[in-house]
Parts: structure tokens; sequence; C-alpha cells
């Protein structure tokens, strides 16, 4: 009997080294709550219908935080590399619903870390300016894609993310952070159709931070087709640019600096439509400040102005919008939280019509939109 033990030692022990050296973690959001906007238009095959427009209560899930699910994991290779992979699927609270009918719609990659080295991804993932630029904004703090700008124009909002891509993030140096990432059309003998790059630095000194990065992504379209006029769904901020589009280029900068309980953001974006042929070009410019205040512990409120200035370069029109957000939000417990936000937006200029991201255009100049829910992480 001692020399079965005996003889059975060294299994356990390398089972147990291995268990120890590699990791999977279940993790995910539940995020629900109940919307009141004040005036909603009706849309048909992608077109505003004219003389709409009226009151919206509904459910809707995924707002502050994308309600999803998912797996990680890494598996220690030695010598101070780890093979790391991450499975994310958005889905439907209120419904049960896959986010965008895909399994895993939002993070499908896998890859190589090295603390001295970094780590390179290949799949499904983020892009550079979602991770390094997002936190410099209120949507990427608080109160997600309805504080997001215009119909998300600018993806700070992490609206879509990259098919196959190859993504690569530094180490941190002294406060210093740079990532970047190629994403292949995968079109024979058209290699730059559909294909997307971006690349992002960020620097972190005490309280402040700051980043600046750049997005493109060619033939937008295919994207960025949430976005998209098509069905009920009408998004007249950008709409028939987006269809026409031959590339997407944003510009994004931000900083951001933490007084005690308060923490103060700003950012900018510059976002062009280019098409073709440049006859639907439209270019656009967003102005963002924002700031939170840890009331208590347990209760964080946060606020945040954005203007969005526009340029027709076929009209020569010149649309511009004023957005306020809003937002209260109390931790019942380290993973469960409440919260009430608002939004309101104006639109001026050559802009007839307001629409708050998530919803079709206002049949007015103004849109307001009301929002109360709950968010579990586990």
């Amino acid at each position: 009997m001692k020399k079965k033990i005996l003889a059975a030692l060294p299994l356990a022990l390398a089972a147990a080294c291995a268990h120890a050296q590699s990791s999977v973690t279940l993790y995910g959001i539940i995020d629900l709550g109940v919307d009141y906007a004040n005036n909603v238009a009706s849309g048909a095959n992608g077109q505003l219908v004219p003389g709409t427009g009226s009151k919206l209560v509904q459910m809707q899930s995924g707002v502050p935080a994308g309600s999803r699910w998912g797996l990680r994991g890494s598996e220690d290779l030695g010598g101070g590399y780890a093979a790391i992979f991450r499975l994310e699927s958005g889905f439907n609270a209120a419904t049960g619903g896959l986010g965008g009918g895909l399994a895993f719609s939002r993070n499908a990659y896998v890859g190589f870390k090295s603390d001295r080295y970094g780590q390179i991804t290949f799949g499904k993932q983020w892009d550079a300016t979602v991770d390094l630029i997002e936190p410099y904004s209120l949507n990427g703090n608080y109160g997600g894609w309805y504080f997001a700008h215009p119909n998300d124009m600018d993806n700070l909002d992490n609206g879509f993310p990259v098919n196959n891509a190859v993504k690569y993030v530094s180490p941190v140096f002294s406060g210093f952070q740079f990532e970047g990432h190629y994403s292949f059309g995968g079109q024979a003998g058209q290699f730059s159709n559909n294909a997307s790059y971006s690349a992002a630095a960020a620097y972190t000194l005490g309280s402040f931070s700051a980043g600046v990065g750049y997005l493109r992504v060619n033939d937008p379209i295919a994207a960025v087709a949430g976005y998209g006029s098509g069905g009920g769904f009408v998004n007249l901020v950008y709409g028939d640019a987006l269809a026409n589009a031959r590339y997407q280029g944003i510009l994004s900068a931000g900083a951001s600096y933490v007084l005690g309980s308060l923490k103060l953001m700003a950012n900018y974006s510059n976002v062009d439509f280019s098409s073709a042929n440049g006859s639907g070009d439209l270019h656009f410019q967003n102005y963002e400040v924002a700031g939170t205040y840890a009331v208590t512990p347990a209760f964080t409120v946060g606020a945040g102005y954005t203007f969005t200035m526009g340029q027709d370069h076929a009209t020569d029109a010149s649309p511009k919008y004023h957005q306020v957000n809003l937002i209260g939000q109390y931790a019942l417990s380290k993973r469960t939280s409440v919260y009430a936000m608002g939004v309101y937006q104006h639109a001026a200029g050559a802009a007839q019509n307001a629409q708050i991201t998530g919803f079709n255009p206002s049949g007015t100049d103004s849109q307001v939109v009301g929002r109360v829910g709950i968010t579990h992480a586990f």
C-alpha cells in the first residue's frame, strides 16, 4: 500500500502544479432597466416617416454596461510567458437573445503575454482607441452608450469590435503604454478592403492621465453595420455618409485628473467619413467635458456635456448637437448597483432632428431620455 501511495505522489504533484499554472475564469455582467423617451419618430426602409414622433417606454438591456458573459484564461508557458484567451458574448437580458446574433459578439481571441514584452493576440477584439482613449469619456466610466457622442460616431463607446485582428499591447514603462492593431479584410486581390488599423498611446503620472489615438476603418458600413440605416432604424446623424464611405478615420485624444473623490475628464475626436470621389464627405468634431464625484463610498454621481459640430462637404451644411448627460449610481454591494440616468440633446445648425445614441431620431430638434436600472456583476 505504501509503495502505491509513493508511486502516485509524482502524478498528484504534477496535476497540482499544472492546475496552479493554468486558470479559466467565468465572468459576466447583467444590466437591465426601463427607459422613457419624450419623442421617438418612426422609420421605414431606413427613412424617417414624416410627421411621426411620440413618447416611448421600453425595457432595455446593457446600457451603462453591456450585458455579457465570458471566459478568460491563461496558461503559464515558463520563462515569463503565458498563453491567454478570451471568449465574450453579449446578450439581451430582456429577451435572452444573442448580441448581434453571434455566439461571441464582443471578443474571441487567443495569444501570448509576457510581463517584459507585452502581449499579442489574434481574433475579434477591441481596437486600441477603445482601450486607451474611451476611459477619458463619461460613457467609458458611467452611463454607457446613451452618453456616447451622437450615434457613437467615433467608437469611443466600443460600438463594434474589429474582426480578423492582430493586436499588440505593450507593458507599462514609467507610466507610458502603447497599443496597435491591424485587421485583415480577407478579400482576394483587395488587401485593403474591409481592413482596419489603430494605434494609441497613454501616459499616467500620479493623478493625471492623457492619451491620443487613431483608428481607420475601410468600407465602414461592413464593420459598423449596427449604425447603418435600414428597416425601422434611421441614422440621421451620419447614416448616408456611412453608407457611401470608402473609409472612416478617427483621431481622438483625452485626459483626466483625479482630485480626491472628484475625477475630471475631457476628450476630443475628429471623425471623417470619406467617399471614393469626395462628393459624400462628412466631417465631425466632438468636444466633451465631464466629471464624476463619489459622494460616499457607495454613491457616485456623474455629469457631462458634449458639443458636436459637423461639416457636409457636398452641401456646406453644418449640423450641430448639444448633449447633457447625468447619472447617479448607488452600490448595494460590491457586485450589485442601482442607478438613474438622464440625457438631453438639442440639434442646431443644419441638424433638424435630435438623436440620442440607441434611439431613432426625435420628430423635433430636442430629445430627452430617462432611465432607471440595475447592474449585477458575477
